[in-house]
């Protein structure tokens, strides 16, 4: 198994930086979306891999005949010190169209549900709340209310070593993911 992150060369599953935070997000097809987060300043590092159904360590294939009931996902390994939770859930809303329900575009099927899995009672709070604010501006957009799954996080299975950073491994392959162009700012601190 693939352990070490094809991009930044750091660990992808333990032995992180003390300090650093988890978030599970699922956003279509999972090559788009840890582009995007592996990407974004203040993040650790990513992996993808499957959560959110019954099955235990469920492949590929066994994921996409829907049978096991997971989602594709992006595990983000992040520093709040460098990048707010509630940043995280912006490039999440605004990359991806959260009202499909199970699918992004020509991608179709439960893996493709969006879906955000919460690690804290904070990160769940802060879920909802950026949620509300969204299908608010989605509201005044004349768009569809949004169908984002918000749960607790389920246990991670990581993906076969090729989908690890598979646009960096083969940089002309499919990415289905894109925005809507409905954005809300992230909410000021209280001091």
């Amino acid at each position: 198994m693939q352990t070490q992150h094809h991009i930044s060369d750091r660990p992808m599953y333990s032995d992180f930086p003390e300090g650093m935070e988890t978030a599970l997000f699922g956003l279509g097809c999972f090559w788009g979306a840890e582009r995007l987060f592996w990407e974004t300043e203040g993040v650790y590092v990513t992996s993808v891999g499957y959560a959110g159904g019954a099955r235990n360590n469920p492949t590929y294939e066994q994921v996409c005949s829907g049978a096991t009931g997971h989602a594709e996902v992006v595990q983000v390994v992040f520093d709040p010190a460098n990048i707010s939770y509630e940043a995280l859930l912006k490039v999440f809303f605004e990359s991806h169209d959260p009202t499909q329900g199970n699918r992004q575009g020509n991608d179709i099927g439960t893996q493709y549900r969006s879906a955000i899995y919460t690690y804290s009672n904070e990160q769940m709070q802060t879920a909802l709340a950026a949620k509300a604010r969204y299908n608010e501006a989605y509201a005044q957009a004349g768009r569809s209310l949004i169908t984002t799954e918000i749960k607790a996080a389920p246990d991670y299975y990581p993906a076969e070593d090729y989908h690890q950073q598979y646009l960096a491994k083969n940089p002309a392959g499919y990415c289905g993911i894109g925005g809507t162009g409905v954005v809300c700012p992230i909410p000021a601190r209280a001091s």
